[in-house]
């Protein structure tokens, strides 16, 4: 049943760094957990670029439903290697799998993007990539960063907002967008919507 008194913006995920990242860029909003089942979602054989799209708007879709007069934010961020989606590591082992894979060869990070009101109409859906180019990691280092858990709950076992510079040599393209949503973009479709500018935080 929808709800009295909605919030212009909602953020429908669960993602401390989305949320961070809003923050930060001044935006008013309230988050909501988006409800998916993301194991429901085949990965295999998918298109990158598409498969987070879906999952983006899956997300939006879910919280859209009980919110139709707000601007719902969905996103869904994947790691594209060699063509092959990687998602979240499920333990440790999968985890240290994935580092060492990753951190062999330039690979791109991929977050779909929805934004859904359902009272008039807007859909918008759109996709950001970065190409993350690391520096190649000695067993040691990808044992501790196994050990330290950071891979948790994170595309592709790794938080760049994290490890920093240290293992990756440079990016092209949008730094937000490694860490789970790329404002550029985001600002850019809010602009479109006519949506207030945010207040920027005073420093």
């Amino acid at each position: 049943m929808p709800e009295k008194n909605p919030a212009l913006l909602i953020l429908a995920s669960v993602s401390p760094r989305r949320r961070n990242l809003m923050s930060e860029a001044g935006y008013e909003f309230t988050v909501v957990p988006p409800q998916v089942d993301e194991s429901a979602f085949t990965a295999e054989k998918a298109n990158p670029v598409e498969y987070a799209k879906r999952l983006a708007l899956a997300k939006a879709k879910s919280v859209a439903d009980r919110h139709p007069d707000s601007f719902v934010i969905g996103a869904d961020t994947i790691v594209d290697f060699r063509g092959r989606i990687i998602g979240k590591a499920a333990d440790a082992e999968e985890a240290e799998q994935i580092t060492r894979k990753l951190f062999s060869a330039p690979h791109k990070v991929i977050t779909g993007m929805a934004i859904i009101r359902l009272s008039n109409g807007t859909e918008l859906l759109r996709s950001d990539s970065t190409t993350v180019y690391p520096r190649k990691m000695t067993a040691g280092q990808i044992a501790d960063h196994v050990k330290g858990g950071s891979w948790r709950d994170k595309a592709g076992a790794y938080a760049i907002q994290e490890t920093g510079d240290k293992f990756v040599e440079k990016i092209e393209g949008s730094m937000t967008n490694v860490m789970g949503l790329p404002m550029e973009l985001l600002e850019s479709l809010l602009n479109g919507l006519e949506i207030p500018a945010p207040k920027k935080p005073v420093n």
